[in-house]
């Protein structure tokens, strides 16, 4: 079968690789469309700590069962899919965290990925919906915001700030309007923020044009948004997030900073903040993203700014890598 192989940075190639070995407990699954993000950008960079090569990127799955059955997975069923592993044994585990598993092995990152025709899932990593192949590869990158979301405890009565509106900034928006929480969204790109309206958003701020401090203190009567959702990774958004939230408020970091960050940490006194990091997600937020997609309440084709082939799949990862801000979400169709 045919996978996009990538080698050393900046090189991937379609290459022939063995089926894949399937598992007592396994469901075989044909791979329908796989979803870029940051990270196989990062990959295909050189620049993601976590991968080796070589290496087959993709952990934004749609799918559907070829082989194996187990309740509602039966042949022919599409899927969502859950791109990581967990131990079981490790400290997070035992807490019911599984999602920050200190072992844990992502699907094109730490192993093989999905960019390929076939791959077996242990059944419950996958989450069967009557969605679009589109909408099926977006669920696990919204999830990731809506883990976020959860984790700064949003409740209706919250002004949130979500600081970054790619996919993950996204999620993000897109659960806190869920929970009817009124959500100010950041970014450097109008077309970002036109989608973050449609994603829920009740106001943006570009900060290429606009002041971060002046503008939340006119939108939150001077006391700074109830909770802040990190999800760019640069040291000054970090910083910001902290400087900016109000008194007692939430911190939630998804982005990974870059280097080092030096804080003010009389802010985290001084305020009594709950400082809190957000990992990959946990199954209920893959039932929310679900129910989020089959109530149409996510602007999916807006969201996507291109569909390649499989053979394009390496071409499209260079022309992002050289062009960052041109795209949104790139999908690669294996049908």
């Amino acid at each position: 079968m045919k996978a996009l192989v990538l080698h050393k940075p900046g090189h991937g190639s379609i290459e022939t690789i063995p089926e894949p070995v399937v598992g007592d407990r396994d469901i075989l699954l044909k791979v329908r469309m796989v979803g870029f993000c940051g990270s196989d950008l990062n990959s295909f960079r050189g620049l993601n700590p976590l991968v080796s090569f070589p290496r087959i990127p993709g952990h934004e799955v749609a799918a559907t069962v070829v082989q194996g059955s187990r309740g509602r997975l039966t042949v022919g069923t599409d899927v969502a899919v859950s791109p990581y592993t967990s131990c079981g044994r490790c400290s997070s585990c035992r807490r019911g965290r599984p999602n920050a598993c200190q072992f844990n092995e992502t699907l094109g990152v730490q192993r093989d990925g999905a960019l390929t025709e076939l791959i077996a899932v242990p059944p419950e990593k996958l989450y069967p919906a009557k969605l679009t192949t589109k909408e099926l590869c977006l669920v696990e990158p919204l999830t990731v915001g809506f883990h976020a979301v959860s984790r700064g405890r949003v409740a209706g009565d919250d002004t949130v700030l979500v600081m970054g509106c790619g996919g993950v900034g996204l999620g993000a928006v897109a659960a806190s309007s869920a929970r009817d929480a009124r959500t100010i969204c950041v970014d450097v790109d109008d077309e970002k923020l036109h989608l973050a309206r449609a994603s829920g958003g009740a106001h943006t701020i570009n900060t290429h044009r606009e002041s971060l401090h002046e503008r939340l203190l006119e939108l939150t009567e001077g006391r700074g948004p109830d909770v802040v959702i990190e999800a760019i990774g640069t040291p000054a958004t970090f910083r910001a997030a902290v400087e900016e939230v109000s008194f007692s408020g939430r911190v939630v970091y998804i982005g990974y900073a870059k280097e080092p960050v030096s804080y003010e940490t009389r802010l985290f006194v001084q305020k009594e903040l709950d400082i809190l990091g957000s990992r990959n997600a946990q199954p209920e937020d893959f039932h929310a993203v679900i129910s989020l997609l089959e109530n149409r309440r996510f602007p999916v084709d807006q969201a996507v700014s291109l569909v390649v082939s499989l053979y394009e799949a390496a071409d499209a990862l260079r022309s992002w890598s050289e062009n960052p801000s041109r795209f949104k979400k790139i999908m690669v169709c294996l049908d």
